[in-house]
């Protein structure tokens, strides 16, 4: 069948559309997104704001749209982080309702980070032993740890790049003092759940996902995206590390020349190194590998299973 997915992030607002079927992988379609941005759209009192809103509502209008063009049989629609966080997101829920017909699926932090978990453990197999899953969005950090399809440890911390850049980092570029002070929360807070994540056993695997992790590959040397999903992509804490000063001293504008990073997301770049830094830092992570699949594709497989379960 054919199904779509509606993903309301914190940086990007996307709609994918799938072929899928049980015990197949759901292969892309059409995609149809835009860069919304909505954890750094939030006003003083954490409300997103009206621009936002209509955005979002035209966004989700439109891809509606698209699904009725591309013959989607079913819409999964979700949000994460900025619309769960925002002090008016019920009120934002109930407006895209209201003029969508859409009744967006607001998903925590928890199972964020176990979703993403099962796209990962399904893209790499059980041969990969245990995993440590690592995912830096807009408005948040997941982390998720364990041997089966579901991690032992599921953690989410407000540690996303749009969040921090918006709430630490206002130069461009930033002031030295700025970083020093965001390097200092980033590690303190991931340092907090070290011991629960790996209480069970060290990871056999480290895997990273999404548009940060991909982006800080491509800088520190990794293949193109358009070179396809299956050719090896890593990341190694090295080249990292090496990467941090030099993109603390760079403007948005010449982050965004570099290979692979895109101009609306290169002013957060800065603030996804120095978490995905200190997570692997503190995680005793040397080398991780970029996996193609992320929430996305977990919701997809989740909802695939369901439909086994049910045949």
């Amino acid at each position: 069948m054919r199904l779509g997915v509606l993903d309301v992030g914190s940086n990007t607002v996307h709609f994918l559309v799938v072929d899928a079927h049980p015990g197949a992988a759901p292969l892309p379609a059409y995609s149809h997104k835009i860069e919304l941005r909505l954890a750094e759209l939030l006003d003083a009192d954490g409300a997103i704001g009206e621009l936002g809103v209509e955005r979002l509502v035209e966004m989700v209008a439109s891809s509606m749209r698209v699904a009725e063009d591309k013959g989607v049989e079913e819409v999964l629609p979700f949000a994460t982080s900025a619309v769960r966080e925002a002090v008016n997101g019920e009120e934002v829920l109930k407006r895209v309702q209201r003029e969508t017909g859409v009744e967006l699926q607001v998903l925590s932090g928890g199972d964020e980070a176990r979703l993403t978990f099962l796209a990962a453990r399904r893209w790499y197999g059980w041969s990969a032993g245990r995993l440590l899953l690592l995912d830096i969005g807009g408005g948040s950090l997941e982390i998720a740890c364990g041997l089966d399809q579901q991690p032992d440890a599921a953690v989410s911390l407000p540690l996303g790049a749009g969040r921090l850049t918006a709430g630490w980092l206002p130069g461009d570029p930033p002031e030295a003092e700025d970083v020093r002070k965001l390097r200092r929360h980033v590690r303190a807070e991931i340092a907090r759940t070290v011991a629960e994540v790996v209480r069970l056993g060290a990871p056999d695997r480290f895997v990273g996902t999404s548009k940060t992790f991909k982006q800080l590959a491509r800088i520190t040397g990794a293949a193109r995206e358009a070179d396809g999903p299956y050719l090896p992509r890593k990341l190694t804490r090295g080249s990292l590390s090496a990467w941090v000063p030099r993109l603390a001293a760079m403007t948005a504008g010449q982050r965004a020349l570099l290979p692979g990073v895109s101009e609306g997301r290169a002013r957060q770049l800065l603030a996804g190194a120095l978490v995905a830094d200190g997570a692997m830092d503190l995680f005793g992570v040397d080398e991780l590998d970029i996996c193609p699949w992320a929430l996305r594709e977990g919701l997809i497989l989740r909802r695939l299973d369901q439909m086994s379960g049910e045949q």
